[in-house]
């Protein structure tokens, strides 16, 4: 058995491949290694992934993860891999890698991650040329859920949503102001601000929405993928629910700046299975 590993901050899919053909996906929660030691990463694995499985049938891992930054981050990782498959061999590389390798396959683009997170990269079709550096949710992460949901609590908070808008939030939020504030800078806040991203989804159709989200993609697009050179002349890939969600304004977004737009894959799991198997382009 071979597994596929794509892993977030909130979810991880594990995709289990027996010869290529029967597959079985499964979900535990998202991990870091940047906030979970290798001991947490191995008993989240341990209680929510090795039920489902005979792990001692498992011959290889291909792992993509958040946060996986260098050789100490990967190793986090994979020494909780090496403890929950002992007779795997075992690969971790950062998930921008990942988005990278289930877009453009073996030929050469502009691969974003457009989650819960952001990040973008230039790759030529076998490696990362260059890397926008992604500053997390406190300095960065443009066009993410979580900016996308700051975006829209900043104006909820400061009286600038349309009468209409303001109802429905607080229809849909009755625990008030303190409690979202409160919420808002406990651990784990960037997972919690990227939930409202579905408010904005349930209302896109509200112009004031609508520019909201416009502004955020927007600024994802000048700041990361239009300071890759030769920008205008490779497609933009995207991975991601946000990029999914959003993409009828994220193409309009795209035609504004003449930038070429590629595929959007919500999840990259498949693709990136494909890649492994030798099926990919």
């Amino acid at each position: 058995m071979v597994i596929i590993a794509d892993c977030g901050s909130t979810k991880c899919d594990w995709l289990l491949s027996r010869g290529g053909r029967d597959q079985q996906l499964e979900n535990t929660v998202g991990f870091s290694p940047f906030f979970h030691t290798t001991a947490e990463i191995r008993d989240i694995i341990e209680d929510q992934l090795l039920p489902k499985l005979e792990p001692d049938e498992v011959t290889e891992v291909y792992f993509y993860g958040t946060g996986v930054h260098d050789e100490h981050r990967a190793e986090i990782v994979a020494a909780a891999l090496r403890t929950c498959f002992p007779k795997a061999k075992a690969e971790v590389e950062h998930d921008l890698l990942g988005a990278a390798r289930a877009v453009c396959g073996r030929t050469a683009g502009i691969a974003c991650i457009l989650g819960t997170g952001s990040n973008s990269c230039y790759y030529d079709g076998v490696k990362i040329l260059d890397n926008v550096p992604p500053l997390g949710w406190l300095l960065g992460d443009e066009g993410s859920g979580t900016h996308l949901g700051k975006a829209l609590l900043r104006a909820w908070f400061y009286r600038e949503l349309p009468a209409d808008l303001d109802a429905a939030f607080k229809k849909e939020h009755p625990e008030g102001e303190h409690a979202i504030k409160d919420r808002a800078y406990e651990k784990g806040a960037n997972a919690y601000l990227a939930t409202f991203t579905r408010f904005l989804g349930d209302n896109l159709q509200h112009p004031f929405i609508q520019k909201l989200v416009s502004e955020c993609l927007g600024e994802f697009l000048d700041r990361h993928v239009c300071k890759y050179q030769g920008h205008q002349h490779v497609p933009v890939h995207f991975v991601g629910s946000i990029a999914h969600h959003f993409q009828e304004i994220l193409s309009k977004c795209m035609e504004d700046r003449r930038l070429q737009l590629g595929k959007i894959v919500r999840k990259p799991i498949y693709p990136l299975a494909e890649f492994h198997m030798g099926t990919a382009d």
